[in-house]
């Protein structure tokens, strides 16, 4: 049975994830960033749930921390690059630290994760990695530049990794979920002070609808965590998959007023080709 190392098993498709995985009788490595939570996450499986303590954010700790652990618990077999959290702030009001820490934790943290496990993955011919993007990583609303960057950023390196990787057995999916029932818009959050209001009319009533629609989303994060379990045990997993019909139709919609911009500028275009 495989060995799974998930980022950020506290909450939300983490905890989800870890949950059905050890019900399936995967053994878990769960990061979390507290002592309490570690010994909550230990507790759902005495004999299959490892938690680790981690910052992703702490990138010099990860690489020894994996060769820690695949020491005392054998090899990894798959990354779940989860760990991660949404900034809300019109890109005006939004200062660049908080820009900068979205993307170490949603970007670079995963990356680190990635450049620590890669190598040992190639070396063994084996292994799959999973990031949870969003559909944000296709589409994007205002007040979420930052968060919708960094997961278009973390598509990016998803999709050039699969191609990068295939040779060697290695599978790469993204994952973007739309709207689910999870933290990510509740207490998960970081929410920047609004202090200009030329944006009250734009953002308003988007913020607020966030708020509201909080824990009442369509997507189940239980329903998520079993269709990317089935991921482990496909044999030709996909290198992206939209989790929840929302997504679906956002992302569709998205392609289509983009292959509209292409073809009403198709001559623009091709009119800077040499001759």
């Amino acid at each position: 049975m495989k060995t799974l190392l998930i980022t950020g098993v506290s909450s939300g498709f983490g905890k989800a994830l870890a949950t059905e995985a050890l019900a399936a009788g995967y053994k878990v490595i769960g990061t979390v960033r507290s002592q309490s939570a570690l010994e909550t996450f230990e507790a759902m499986h005495p004999s299959n749930a490892h938690g680790a303590l981690l910052d992703v954010t702490d990138f010099a700790r990860i690489a020894p921390l994996v060769a820690e652990l695949e020491s005392q618990h054998g090899a990894i077999d798959v990354l779940v690059n989860n760990a991660g959290y949404g900034h809300e702030g019109i890109f005006e009001e939004a200062t660049l630290e908080q820009m900068r820490h979205q993307f170490d934790v949603n970007v670079w943290g995963a990356v680190a994760m990635m450049k620590a496990l890669v190598p040992r993955f190639r070396q063994r011919r084996s292994g799959h990695i999973i990031n949870i993007t969003s559909m944000g990583g296709y589409i994007t609303m205002p007040g979420i530049s930052d968060y919708c960057a960094s997961k278009f950023a973390l598509e990016g390196f998803s999709d050039t990794l699969s191609k990068e990787l295939a040779d060697f057995n290695i599978a790469v999916t993204a994952v973007a979920p739309g709207s689910f029932r999870t933290d990510w818009a509740g207490r998960s959050m970081v929410r920047s002070e609004r202090s200009i209001s030329d944006y009250d009319a734009l953002f308003d009533p988007v913020r607020q609808a966030r708020k509201d629609k909080s824990g009442k989303q369509l997507g189940d994060p239980q329903k998520a965590a079993s269709v990317m379990l089935s991921l482990l045990e496909h044999p030709k997993p996909p290198a992206h998959l939209l989790l929840g019909s929302d997504a679906l139709g956002l992302v569709r919609g998205s392609i289509a007023a983009l292959n509209q911009q292409l073809d009403d500028w198709q001559a623009v275009t091709c009119s800077t080709d040499g001759e």
